[in-house]
């Protein structure tokens, strides 16, 4: 460790001056003074040296914080390091490159100072000058520490992930130098970067690269085997993701064929491109006989293995060489990077689902009298909206809307809501908030924009007498119209403990009676066309929603 714990803070301020890649250190600091309103002393996780370091901030044993921080660095999570109320230390590992990390330090407050004697109490934290401690504090925003955790995992994950794209835009930077031996090879790469967007799979990229690659190398047959990272489930289900095999030309391997391959040379993603020509292939013992020539490259992105990419048997005289090599390792980079970046988007996609889940649970739990309606209305919701023909993000949007229609009824008062009985007008008005209250709840969330509408406008009636801005025919959102539809009817034809649902015939009655007056009538028509699938839906009786997101086409 280095000599560090018995410099002051103004000796590490000093000693961070000659520390060296200071630019990014002094980056880190300004963005988490930007997000937690107090300066950061960043540390090396490698070796406890101070890197930057706020003079102003109290400390009174640095020597014990380095060795905090390389545990910190090494675990790779924030950790509160030390704690004395109403003072304790926060510690934050972040990416740094060439698989090391720095780590952020800073005192934070939990709550305002009440006496000399808290800081007394705290002096192994912050040391025994009462008047400095004092005059600090008194200019720290307050974070409690239930709140600082969550806050400092995003504020890694944020960093993090951007300095994963700065590490991706400084790699395609470098493939420009190395892929100029032909305009087809810059031609190949220039279009697969063209084609990195989290909204194409990574199938969708793999077909395109092999294709391609059929132009710029002299191979009979590719194949690219993408296989999951451990423990990647189906979008919303708790079935693991299989491998899957594409192939383009004469390619011959399987899976199986695959398989035997890597278990062979006993790859398993850390080695340099595997090139094997005639000069093995064509030895006795080799037990690949369809295989002449092959080439075999990982997909990766930092420590995660996303597959294989491999090209086989030379198509005419000759071998494969370094400038084949090479070239299949650049396309796999860059199908390595779009996996990793096509991972995270997925585990946002599911933190994303987790917040829908837990919030339709929470409708359910306040409301027990309607346990899984907001699951019903939102695949009633969105088997209107196939009948309507609406595209895929449309029905997405719906069904999230469906689910958290009712979000608001978590603002209204518990015994209104489970009143069995006929609604006061004081108590209907109460009630009435709820579409608002939805709206404020989710309006921060910028991933559910779309789902606003929905939420805010779900009451409102085609007669312009709903509420809660009395808006009229197609002034009201298109999906929130639809909503209100299926809203409707799974709150007449759904069962409830303390009644039967409506006969068919009357709930018909009624929206026959209504379309056009409280619904849109093309809706209601849609509705009709499929009132069996409907009706089926309305019947089911659920406690926890299908969350049927990855279904939807």
């Amino acid at each position: 460790m280095a000599s560090i714990s018995a410099t002051s803070n103004k000796e590490l301020s000093t000693m961070a001056q000659h520390a060296g890649a200071k630019d990014l250190p002094e980056e880190l600091a300004r963005q988490l003074e930007g997000w937690f309103g107090l300066r950061f002393a960043i540390v090396d996780g490698d070796s406890g040296e101070a890197l930057l370091a706020d003079d102003e901030q109290p400390c009174a044993d640095w020597g014990l914080r380095a060795e905090l921080c390389r545990a910190v660095a090494r675990a790779r999570r924030p950790e509160i390091v030390a704690e004395e109320a109403p003072f304790f230390v926060l510690a934050i590992p972040f990416e740094a490159g060439n698989e090391t990390a720095w780590v952020a330090v800073a005192t934070i407050l939990s709550r305002p100072i009440e006496s000399d004697a808290e800081i007394q109490r705290a002096s192994s934290i912050v040391g025994s000058d009462l008047a400095q401690v004092a005059g600090w504090s008194a200019q720290q925003p307050i974070w409690p520490v239930a709140m600082i955790e969550p806050i400092a995992r995003l504020a890694m994950e944020r960093w993090n992930t951007g300095r994963r794209v700065s590490r991706f835009m400084r790699e395609i930077d470098g493939l420009s130098e190395q892929i100029s031996l032909t305009y087809e090879e810059i031609s190949l790469v220039y279009r697969l970067t063209q084609n990195l967007k989290l909204s194409r799979t990574s199938e969708d990229l793999g077909r395109l690269a092999l294709c391609w690659l059929e132009d710029v190398v002299s191979a009979e047959g590719f194949a690219l085997w993408l296989t999951p990272p451990s423990g990647t489930t189906q979008f919303g289900t708790d079935q693991p993701l299989a491998p899957v095999l594409l192939t383009h030309g004469d390619c011959p391997v399987d899976d199986a064929a695959i398989g035997r391959l890597l278990l062979h040379f006993g790859l398993d993603g850390h080695q340099q491109p595997l090139v094997a020509n005639r000069p093995l292939t064509g030895k006795p013992d080799w037990p690949f006989p369809e295989i002449h020539e092959l080439i075999l490259v990982p997909l990766c992105e930092g420590d995660n293995l996303f597959g294989w990419l491999g090209a086989f048997n030379f198509a005419g005289q000759g071998e494969f060489g370094s400038v084949e090599a090479n070239l299949m390792s650049t396309v796999a980079s860059i199908l390595g990077i779009h996996g990793g970046n096509a991972e995270l988007y997925r585990q946002q996609a599911e933190l994303l689902a987790g917040v829908i889940r837990a919030l339709s649970s929470a409708i359910d739990a306040k409301d027990t009298y309607t346990c899984g309606h907001s699951d019903r209305v939102a695949r009633i919701a969105t088997s209107i909206g196939r009948e309507l023909g609406l595209d895929s993000d449309l029905l997405r949007t719906l069904y999230l809307g469906g689910l958290l229609h009712d979000v608001g009824k978590i603002g209204v008062k518990d015994e209104v809501l489970s009143k069995p009985g006929r609604l006061t007008d004081e108590e209907f008005e109460h009630i009435k908030a709820h579409p608002e209250i939805g709206y404020r709840i989710l309006r921060d969330l910028k991933k559910l924009d779309d789902v606003l509408p929905i939420v805010h406008h779900h009451h409102e009636s085609w007669n312009g007498r709903g509420y809660p801005d009395g808006l009229a025919g197609g002034d009201i959102p298109f999906l929130a119209r639809l909503v209100a539809v299926a809203d409707a009817f799974d709150a007449m034809a759904s069962d409830r403990p303390y009644r039967k649902g409506m006969d068919d015939q009357k709930l018909d009655g009624i929206f026959q009676g209504g379309a056009g007056t409280q619904w849109d009538p093309e809706i209601v028509a849609a509705m009709f066309r499929i009132r069996e699938t409907v009706g089926d839906i309305a019947r089911e009786i659920s406690d926890q929603p299908v969350l049927e997101l990855a279904h939807l086409p």
